[in-house]
Parts: C-alpha cells; sequence; structure tokens
C-alpha cells in the first residue's frame, strides 16, 4: 500500500461520500432533480478538496438514470474505467496552449457516442493562456446543448472574468480537522490498522484541510508504524513531523500559565535536544491555545492562569511567531521570542 494508492482507492464514488462540501453537493444534487444543470460550472479551492472527485460523480450523475450515480450500469462502468470518448479530463497545466482548447471547441460540436451528455474536465485552468482562455470563450458564449464543462482552480483569481461570469461557481472549503480526523480513523479501519486519536488528530492538523494530503500522511505513517495489522501510535506521528511529545507541550504550557521563564526555556531546549522541529513545536501550541480559547468563549469553565483575554493576546503573539521564523536566520530563535513575550506581557 502506497500513499498514492491509499488517496485513490478512498476517493469518493457518490455525492454521499464527499465529506465537508455540504453546500456544493447539495446544489448539485438539487441541480440535477430539477433537470436544471448548468454548462458550465467553476470550482475551486484548495488542493486535496474534492474538486476532482466532485467534477467526475458530477458527470456520471448527468449521464446515470440515478441522481446519484449507480457505478454499476453501462455508463457509469465506462466513465469510471476511462472507457468513453464522452468524458475528457484535461490537464491545464501540460495542456494550456490554444491548440488544445480548439480540439475541445471543435470536438465539442459532435454529438454523445454512447452518454446522454459530453462531460469535459479542465483542470488547473488558471494555468490555461490567453489565447487558450479566449478560444474556450467562444464555446461557453454558445455551449452546445449536449455539453458540461467542469472547470476546476486552486486560484480562481487568475481566471479571467469574462470565463468565471459564464460558469457556476461552487467554491470548496477546506476540511476542518474534526472531520479529517474522522476520515482518517475510517481509512485506517479499512485498511486493517489501529490509530490512536491523538494520531489522527494529528496527522489532520498537518494535512491543513486538505483530504489528499491526510491519506497521502496516513499512508507513509503506517509504513514507519510497521504496516497492516499494526497501530499507529501518536508516537510515530510525532517521530514522523519531528513534533515535540505532548508531555513537553504541557509542561511549557504549563510554566507559561505559572510564568516561570526558567522553567519554560528548560523544555524548550530539552525539546529542541530531543529533535523538535520549531515550526512544528509553534503549530501545535497554537492548536492547544486555541482550543483552550474556544472551549473558554463557548462557555466551558475558566482555565487556571489562562482568562479568555490572555489567551487571546497569547494566540496573537504564538501567530505573529509563525510569520517572524520566515526571516530568522535561527530555527529556534522565533518560539523562544514568542515564550519571552507571552510570559512578560501577558
Amino acid at each position: 500500500m502506497t500513499d498514492h494508492v491509499l488517496y485513490r482507492k478512498h476517493r469518493p464514488k457518490t455525492f454521499g461520500g464527499v465529506l465537508g462540501q455540504d453546500h456544493v453537493v447539495k446544489i448539485l444534487k438539487n441541480a440535477l432533480k430539477l433537470d436544471r444543470v448548468a454548462h458550465a460550472y467553476l470550482f475551486s479551492g484548495s488542493r486535496g478538496t474534492g474538486k476532482t472527485s466532485v467534477a467526475r460523480i458530477l458527470a456520471r450523475a448527468i449521464n446515470c438514470e440515478k441522481n446519484e450515480p449507480c457505478n454499476s450500469c453501462q455508463t457509469c462502468v465506462d466513465f469510471m474505467s476511462g472507457r468513453t470518448l464522452d468524458l475528457v479530463e484535461i490537464d491545464a497545466a501540460s495542456n494550456r496552449g490554444i491548440d488544445e482548447i480548439r480540439a475541445i471547441r471543435d470536438a465539442a460540436n459532435f454529438l454523445p457516442v454512447s452518454a446522454k451528455r459530453k462531460v469535459y474536465i479542465i483542470d488547473e485552468v488558471h494555468m490555461l493562456t490567453k489565447e487558450a482562455f479566449n478560444a474556450l470563450l467562444k464555446t461557453l458564449e454558445e455551449p452546445p446543448s449536449h455539453v458540461v464543462f467542469i472547470l476546476a482552480t486552486t486560484e480562481p483569481e487568475k481566471v479571467p472574468e469574462t470565463i468565471s461570469s459564464r460558469c457556476q461557481h461552487l467554491r470548496f472549503y477546506r476540511l476542518s480537522d474534526e472531520v479529517a480526523s474522522e476520515s482518517i480513523f475510517k481509512v485506517a479501519k479499512a485498511e486493517g490498522f489501529e490509530i490512536e486519536p491523538e494520531a489522527a488528530e494529528t496527522l489532520a492538523l498537518f494535512s491543513e484541510g486538505s483530504l489528499r494530503d491526510a491519506m497521502n500522511l496516513l499512508g507513509q505513517v503506517s509504513v514507519l508504524a510497521g504496516g497492516k495489522s499494526s497501530e499507529i501510535k501518536a508516537g510515530d506521528v510525532r517521530v514522523f513531523f519531528g513534533a515535540p511529545a505532548q508531555s513537553a507541550v504541557s509542561e511549557l504550557v504549563s510554566a507559561i500559565g505559572e510564568k516561570d521563564s526558567k522553567r519554560a526555556f528548560e523544555c524548550l531546549r530539552s525539546a529542541f535536544k530531543d529533535g523538535s522541529d520549531p515550526r512544528i513545536f509553534t503549530k501545535i501550541l497554537i492548536r492547544d491555545f486555541r482550543n483552550k480559547f474556544l472551549g473558554v468563549l463557548n462557555g466551558g469553565p475558566e482555565i487556571q492562569n489562562f482568562p479568555a483575554d490572555r489567551l487571546e493576546r497569547v494566540l496573537l503573539i504564538l501567530l505573529d511567531t509563525s510569520s517572524a521564523r520566515l526571516f530568522s536566520p535561527h530555527r529556534e530563535l522565533p518560539l523562544e521570542l514568542a515564550v519571552h513575550k507571552i510570559i512578560r506581557e501577558t
């Protein structure tokens, strides 16, 4: 099992399997139900949020007898296997010229071979040249009734307004850590190995809202843990990322709470000596203090040494640290300065 196979293996095949994009799924399912599918869609969002997966699901749903593709009829099978001329996928990063778009424009005029409608999926559409966009515009202005275009991009601001205004624009959100963590648990179980809750939460944190990245990281960490029939422990994930032990994080938070500068810096020195990455340490501290902050704001009990206003100041200092590290000649210095400032000023 490789990380790439893991992601592809568990790619959603129906609208019901799409995670974290309920608004997109609802719009598309209603459009199918009401027979109001747009002639062109623009899917935008960060990497790994499901744009291509949803585009493929929509392509099958348009041509399947059911609004939720059955994945068993001949059309669905042909679309899933790539054995059809009625579904064309293009990577605009490597096919960005006017000749490629002219070929699409000419082919779009012909009726589908076996499906009800032809579907063209153009990934990373923002990479097209100006001339290619102009050629595509002519087709979008007067689209054949038997064609649907699905344009996907991570940078919608680079898509000309003349193009985006002729598409129904659906925005894909980054997945929450909770949704990503739940997905990691399910995939791990399906693959035959256990994973500790803290390990799943840490993987979700470092996937940064990308389900594809979460699956890739899970695949890599599972190899570190020993493959199938093994348990992925929080320690395995910490080793993989260069993250500090949870005990080190708790000790530092306690020292900050008590304004004990000596103990705080002893904790930092020990963690760095053990190989902890200061950038990762900062990221985990931000996560922990954010959880405390939200807990208090949501009506939870006050945390000893950390009232809401202090938690807010701590988070602002740590966020400044995340930016400052880009310019520091010493990897440890931004976090050391942040801890000193937190103890002195909050």
